[in-house]
């Protein structure tokens, strides 16, 4: 029996994006902002975008308003969760149940569930999303960052440190300049 795939220009995507994973893989590596416009087209690759979904905390380092509404614009919907701070000070700030159960809600409108993360935790939902919802699942990450776990797990993993100038905004330096005159 011979099975009709779709053209990769008709194929139906959702893009899931670990907010997080991504800034501070962008930001402890190379000292730049991931430039999230460049990262959703790497993703999409010319085929059908059913959603965009990026995951945010609410940090005060994240409380731009302007980055949301620039996400926004990119064409994300803007999902956000407060920081949760715990009684001995110990903080958490994660979206890893949220994003899977939304790729798992969506993927039978889906024909490709992309995961934008490098996160090992989603490995289990890579092969769910395979497995039993007969997804294509891929990643998109920086590779330096990215676990092996995912690498391995996706069926196709693009690396965004192949071409940083593309995935990647390098921060302005900023000069401490003394103001007080003696």
């Amino acid at each position: 029996m011979t099975v009709q795939l779709r053209s990769p220009k008709a194929q139906r995507i959702g893009v899931f994006v670990d907010v997080q994973n991504m800034f501070y893989s962008a930001k402890f590596m190379y000292n730049a902002k991931a430039n999230f416009k460049a990262i959703l087209e790497a993703a999409v690759k010319g085929r059908t975008l059913v959603r965009a979904i990026a995951y945010v905390i609410k940090t005060e380092e994240a409380k731009r308003e302007a980055f949301f509404d620039a996400l926004t614009k990119i064409g994300f919907e803007v999902k956000g969760k407060e920081l949760q701070i715990f009684a001995g000070g110990a903080k958490k700030g994660d979206w890893d149940v949220g994003i899977a159960m939304d790729a798992i809600e969506l993927a039978p409108r889906l024909d490709t569930v992309v995961i934008v993360s490098g996160d090992g935790d989603f490995q289990p939902l890579l092969q769910h999303l395979r497995r039993a919802q007969g997804c294509r699942a891929e990643v998109v990450a920086f590779g330096k960052s990215a676990s092996k776990l995912v690498k391995d797990e996706a069926d196709e993993f693009t690396d965004l440190d192949k071409d940083q100038k593309k995935y990647l905004i390098k921060r302005r330096e900023t000069k401490n300049v003394r103001t007080d005159k003696r």
